[in-house]
Formats: structure tokens, sequence, C-alpha cells
């Protein structure tokens, strides 16, 4: 896949992910614990070997977008700027044998399912803490704010898992 095919994916991606962040995800919450934020799903879904430079351009874009429709001033972007800081770290803890290939972008289909669920699990965990931790600084009442970040955490990943099952982003330069 050459760099422009990337970059167009990525892209409309963007537009996607924002779209049904602001009009479907952020309407819904369930039992007041369960808010999903997939829109992480485009920083995660980044090309191997991409400055982190880049990541964290494109994680404080796409944050300080769903910032101005959520009027959490600062808060998603806060929280996507960590994550992609700290995306190569995940890649290079759970690498398989350093043999990611600079430029793949990492799906579901990239490698294997365990291997996914896991690269998504510790990104999405660190977006959420990060989040949840931004909103929750000045109270005292962090047993509530805990059980968000777990059930929010489960409701992401679970969603990015089955969207990225349902609509694969088709790699093909593996």
């Amino acid at each position: 896949m050459t760099n422009s095919q990337n970059i167009l994916r990525l892209i409309l991606l963007f537009v996607i992910l924002l779209t049904l962040q602001i009009l479907v995800f952020n309407n819904l919450n369930f039992l007041g614990f369960i808010n999903p934020y997939p829109y992480v799903l485009l920083i995660l879904t980044m090309p191997f070997g991409a400055a982190t430079s880049l990541l964290m351009v494109v994680a404080f874009i796409m944050g300080i977008s769903v910032d101005l429709f959520c009027n959490t001033p600062g808060m998603h972007a806060g929280a996507c700027v960590l994550m992609a800081y700290v995306r190569p770290f995940i890649l290079e803890f759970i690498s398989l044998h350093d043999d990611y290939k600079i430029g793949t972008l990492p799906t579901l289909y990239t490698y294997d399912a365990l291997w996914y669920l896991k690269y998504i699990t510790m990104g999405v965990a660190i977006h959420h803490l990060a989040l949840f931790a931004f909103e929750q600084i000045d109270t005292l009442f962090w047993w509530p704010t805990i059980l968000r970040f777990l059930l929010s955490t489960v409701a992401s990943i679970a969603i990015i898992y089955v969207s990225q099952m349902f609509f694969r982003i088709n790699d093909s330069s593996r």
C-alpha cells in the first residue's frame, strides 16, 4: 500500500470516527457509568513506524475536535496525546519478534486476534484512565470514576474489536 493510500484511509477514518463519536457515542450513557469512546481507533490504526511527533499531532487534532463538541476543554486532547506518546512503548512491550513492517496499519488482521486485543486494551486503558482522571481531578469521589473507567474501557474495546471484525481496514502491504 502506498503512503497516499494510507493517508486517504486515515483521513476517511478520522471523519467517520469523529462523526460517529459526536452523533452516536456522545449520546450514549448506559447507567451513568458507561461512555464509549471508540474514536481512539484512529490513533491505534496509525501505521507502524509513524513518528511519535506525527502521532501526537494527529491525536491532538482528533482530541481537540471531540473536545469542541463535548464541552470538555482539552481533556480528550490531553488523553489522546498521552496515548499517542505511549503507543510506541506499547508496541515494543507486546512485540512479537520486532518484525513490525514499517507503514503497515496495526489492525485486527495485521497479526492475530490476541495480539490486537492486547494492543487495543493497553491503548484504550491509558486513554480512558487519563480522560477520567482529568475529569475528576478536583473531587474526592474516585470510586464512581474507577467504575466509569473500567466499564467505559470494556465498552470501547468491545466496540473497536467488533468494528474491526465487520469493517476491515484493508492493508494490501501485508
